[in-house]
């Protein structure tokens, strides 16, 4: 049995071809948009329908084997890093993605004023700015 039947199997999912398909890619890295994880999966199998990604997705990210990620003006992206509250930096010329550990080891992001009877799990900050490339193509503009 391979690692990944046994973490679809640890969370109580069905292990299936397309689920170990998805945790592939997601396990190569990145930050990926569905049409990118769809592409990746049908080179790994004959044939994958977008909503079955799209339902593999879904499953991965209940289980917590995944993470979406949203930022604003961009489409849903998914990530293999999940479960330890990590943020993201933005490129706001070409929409290049990287991980950024919290930024305080206590996580005091998951402990807000009030969480009108939230249990939290998950605090979302993302920072923006421009990426090495970006800037480089920015002084070459002026």
């Amino acid at each position: 049995m391979s690692g990944a039947e046994e973490l679809l199997r640890s969370k109580g999912l069905r292990v299936t071809r397309p689920r170990l398909a998805v945790l592939d890619v997601l396990a190569a890295g990145g930050h990926l948009e569905v049409d990118e994880i769809t592409r990746r999966v049908r080179e790994r199998l004959d044939s994958v329908s977008t909503q079955a990604v799209y339902d593999v997705l879904g499953a991965l990210s209940r289980a917590g084997l995944s993470r979406r990620i949203e930022p604003a003006g961009s489409p849903a992206r998914f990530e293999a890093r999940a479960g330890d509250n990590h943020h993201h930096v933005v490129c706001r010329g070409c929409g290049d993605i990287a991980d950024i550990d919290c930024a305080v080891g206590s996580a005091p992001c998951l402990d807000p004023n009030t969480a009108h009877g939230f249990q939290v799990d998950e605090a979302e900050v993302t920072f923006w700015g421009l990426c090495p490339a970006c800037q480089t193509r920015r002084r070459a503009d002026v």
